[in-house]
Parts: C-alpha cells; sequence; structure tokens
C-alpha cells in the first residue's frame, strides 16, 4: 500500500493529472479569448485599409488630380496599411499560441486516462479530438496581398514629376484596384463576414463577374463559360484586354480598363453596343430629368455623365462609386416617391451590357 501511495496509478496521482488538465483547459481558455480578439482587431484594422484604399481611388477619379497629388497620396494609406499588417501577424501568432495550448491540454487529457485507466486497472479509453480552429487567412490570399502591397508600392515609386498625368493616374488606380481586391479576398477567407454577408457577397461578386465575362465575350477576349466566377481565363481575358489598350496588365478591372472595355464594345457595334448605348441615354435622360446632367442624351458615356452620377450619388447619400448600383437606384427611387416625381428609372446592368459596377464597389 505505501508503494502504490508513491505511484502515479494512485488517488493521489489521478488528482495531480486532473489539477493538469484543469490548469491546461484554463490556458485554452485564454488563448481562444487572446485569438478572438486578435482576429476581431484584423478584421477592423483590415476594413478600415480598403476604406482608404478606395477612398483614395475616388479620389483619382472624382477630381483632377496632379502628378504630385499621386505621388504624396500614398502617405494616406502608410499607417492604415500598417495597422492592418500588425493585426496580420497578431492573429497568426494568436492561433500559433492556440495551437500549442490545444496540444498540451490534449497530451494533459491522455495523461490522466492512462492514470485513471491504471488506477482502475482497466484499458485508457481515446481522449475526443480539440474542435478545428476558426478560419485562418490562406496562404494564396495572403500571397496576394503581398504581391498586390509591392505592386502598388512599385506604381508609386515608378511615378515622378514629368510623368504624364493620365499615365499616372492609370498606373496608380489599377494598382489601388488590385491591392483592394486583394484584401477583400483576404477579409472573406480569414472568417470576418457573418454568413449572411458571405453569401451576399459571393452573390454580388457572382452576378458582376457574369456580366463582366459577357462584356469580354462580345468584345472578343473571351471564350469561357458565363459562369460568374472570377478564375484564371477571365483573369487572362482582362489582361488581353489591357494589353490591347496599353494598360497595365493587372487582370482586374479598374476604371481606364473599364473605359476601354466600353469603346471597344461600342466599336463593334452589333447588339452589344446598342444595349450599352441604350442604357447609358437612360441614365442621361434620368439625371437630365432631376438636374444633374445638361449634355446631350447620345447614349455615350463620359466622364462628365460619371462626374454627373457622382454627384446624384452624394446628394442622395449613398457611396459614391459613379457607377449605377442597387443603392443608387434604391435611393433614388426613396427620392421620387417621396417628391412625388415620375422620371425615367436608371436601368439596372443587364448580362449582356458593358459591367456597370465599378471595380473597387
Amino acid at each position: 500500500m505505501a508503494l502504490a501511495g508513491c505511484s502515479g496509478d494512485s488517488p493521489d496521482g489521478v488528482s495531480a493529472a486532473q489539477a493538469k488538465v484543469t490548469a491546461k483547459e484554463k490556458a485554452v481558455t485564454e488563448a481562444e479569448t487572446a485569438a478572438t480578439a486578435a482576429a476581431a482587431e484584423f478584421c477592423s484594422a483590415s476594413t478600415t485599409y480598403v476604406t482608404a484604399i478606395d477612398r483614395y481611388g475616388d479620389v483619382l477619379n472624382a477630381t483632377a488630380p496632379t502628378v504630385g497629388d499621386v505621388t504624396d497620396a500614398g502617405s494616406d494609406l502608410e499607417e492604415p496599411g500598417k495597422d492592418a499588417l500588425e493585426a496580420a501577424s497578431e492573429v497568426v501568432e494568436s492561433r500559433e499560441a492556440l495551437t500549442a495550448a490545444e496540444q498540451e491540454l490534449a497530451e494533459a487529457q491522455a495523461e490522466l486516462a492512462a492514470a485513471q485507466a491504471s488506477a482502475a486497472g482497466t484499458t485508457p479509453s481515446a481522449v475526443p479530438s480539440s474542435e478545428a480552429p476558426s478560419p485562418t487567412p490562406t496562404p494564396a490570399s495572403v500571397t496576394r496581398v503581398q504581391e498586390a502591397e509591392a505592386e502598388l508600392a512599385a506604381a508609386q515609386a515608378g511615378i515622378t514629376d514629368q510623368t504624364p498625368l493620365a499615365q499616372a493616374s492609370e498606373q496608380f488606380n489599377a494598382a489601388a484596384v488590385a491591392l483592394e481586391m486583394a484584401w477583400l479576398q483576404l477579409i472573406g477567407d480569414s472568417g470576418c463576414l457573418s454568413d449572411a454577408q458571405q453569401d451576399k457577397a459571393a452573390t454580388a461578386v457572382s452576378s458582376y463577374t457574369k456580366t463582366l465575362q459577357q462584356a469580354l465575350a462580345d468584345a472578343g477576349y473571351y471564350e469561357g463559360k458565363v459562369d460568374g466566377v472570377y478564375g484564371p481565363a477571365t483573369v487572362a481575358a482582362v489582361q488581353a484586354l489591357q494589353k490591347a489598350n496599353g494598360l497595365p496588365q493587372t487582370g482586374t478591372l479598374d476604371k481606364a480598363t473599364e473605359q476601354a472595355l466600353r469603346s471597344e464594345l461600342a466599336a463593334k457595334g452589333g447588339a452589344a453596343a446598342q444595349e450599352e448605348t441604350a442604357s447609358t441615354a437612360a441614365v442621361q435622360q434620368t439625371l437630365k430629368l432631376a438636374g444633374y446632367w445638361d449634355g446631350p442624351v447620345d447614349g455615350q458615356w463620359t466622364e462628365e455623365l460619371t462626374a454627373a452620377l457622382e454627384s446624384l450619388q452624394k446628394d442622395l447619400g449613398v457611396k459614391v462609386t459613379g457607377t449605377v448600383d442597387a443603392a443608387t437606384i434604391a435611393a433614388l427611387e426613396k427620392a421620387i416617391a417621396e417628391l412625388g416625381a415620375t422620371p425615367s428609372p436608371i436601368p439596372t446592368p443587364s448580362p449582356t451590357g458593358s459591367p456597370q459596377p465599378s471595380a473597387t464597389s
């Protein structure tokens, strides 16, 4: 009995193993709390950064920037970008700490099971595995963000006071759009969106991509299936369009690329061009009736028409995108109902027209 009392198989040994399990369970709880806090901070910081990137893109397209503005504006992204990257590092460290704590708990539970079985003279039962960890950034999305950050830095470094304004705007806008899309993908992969938000975003992206794919097909750049998946074939088609028009080949639809696609569709004529012209004319007519457009109703989309639409969006209190989106249509319909007016409705983009949503929306 004395010898048994000194062994790890005694009630005292079981108690010690149980105490160790309790301590490890507390450590896991603390690690989970830290990981949750780090994830929340990352979601907040990365969202702020994306907003800064998008706001910078609006500056390039909603105002008349100088080359100096393009050169200096990158500083607006430095602080939120630094915060987002630091928050991402905290997420990685907290997840590593949680994994280590869960492993130590599993080992302690195994020791307890062995002690209990030895004391009872039975075979220890299997210890259930711990729950799967919460979503973490995938290597692909993290790598793409790193590449996009480098591309933006390179674009900014390549712009001097001697760079033509149009070229500077195209280069920096293209890099900013690509970076924003990379971060949006990372945010989604990191579990920052609720299931409902994730479903809504997936639906919006699919609808937008189908419209883009059809427009690229009409312009002769896309031969794949119009399936709403922004995959390699769609990226290659956008890059081909960009190459043909002397634009940065990012594979993402920035402002200059969208304008090039519109121009090519118009030049080709046919049903696609006719529908695009009719859709644009309807936008012009609506803005004219609302007092925001004094130009011709000719179905030609110009920078002046974009500015007029942005003015309307600003007054309606919706996000200023310069494109016809669901929020603008809803706000306009509400304003019309309140005023009792009945101007022609702004049409939503159809699958056969050129893409109306902006690349940063």
